[in-house]
């Protein structure tokens, strides 16, 4: 369901040709000015509906982006559980798992209790976050991980879904699902940025546009007549 201010957005491009079509009708309306008249209006009102489906396009490209990033993701804090549970069966260096288990504790997220004991009266310090949670970090992580793998001439799982090649392309996958996200986020952030243009620029966007018409209107017929009240009561919200 679109936000409150996405709605606003759609509204005032359906209020403006609203407008255009009152003030289509009234005879004595002739601006002197190119963005007031009614041809140009309608173009307007093209463009900007235009550009509202494109931001709804692209936001919901990011949407899906982001649902196929999750589904990604899913397994990857389990997968990493059962890589270092198959580790401690190899008889390796002691040093050589936990820098397997370091790299998974930065994949997991977890929390590091403070050693620094609180002074008298003041209150207990909260622990500090030793969490790399974001999507690319955990990847980052998930990659150094799996060169550490590399390195392990006895790391052989007769398991599919942790042989090396298969975490390679699981891997791979968790980088595109992020990557994807990333370049349908740019997307939808141009095109508001062009909508918002279209809409609110000073001077020449819609909503300045339909306040001049407004005025050119309250000039022609009068701040007490019924063809401003009519233009008037058809509201347009400045949302930049």
């Amino acid at each position: 369901m679109p936000s409150t201010s996405e709605v606003g957005h759609a509204k005032n491009v359906a209020n403006l040709q609203k407008l255009t079509e009152q003030v289509a009708v009234y005879s004595l309306y002739n601006p002197p000015v190119d963005n007031l008249k009614v041809t140009n209006l309608t173009a307007l009102y093209s463009t900007a509906s235009a550009k509202i489906s494109e931001v709804e396009e692209k936001r919901n490209a990011n949407k899906n982006a982001i649902t196929i990033r999750q589904s990604a993701f899913e397994n990857l804090k389990s997968t990493c559980t059962k890589i270092i549970n198959h580790l401690e069966i190899l008889g390796l260096q002691q040093g050589t798992i936990d820098q397997a288990k370091s790299l998974n504790r930065l994949i997991q997220g977890g929390q590091k209790k403070t050693t620094t004991p609180p002074e008298e009266g003041k209150e207990i310090p909260k622990t500090v976050s030793t969490s790399r949670q974001s999507y690319t970090q955990q990847a980052e992580n998930f990659g150094i991980l799996l060169q550490l793998l590399a390195t392990i001439s006895t790391y052989v799982p007769n398991e599919d879904d942790l042989k090396l090649v298969n975490l390679n392309i699981y891997k791979d996958t968790l980088v595109s699902s992020t990557q994807a996200v990333d370049q349908t986020e740019a997307e939808l952030n141009l095109k508001l940025i062009e909508r918002d243009n279209i809409l609110y620029a000073d001077g020449t966007g819609l909503y300045s546009i339909a306040q001049n018409v407004k005025k050119y209107v309250k000039s022609i017929y009068g701040a007490t007549s019924p063809e401003y009240a009519n233009v008037s009561n058809i509201e347009f919200t400045n949302r930049k």
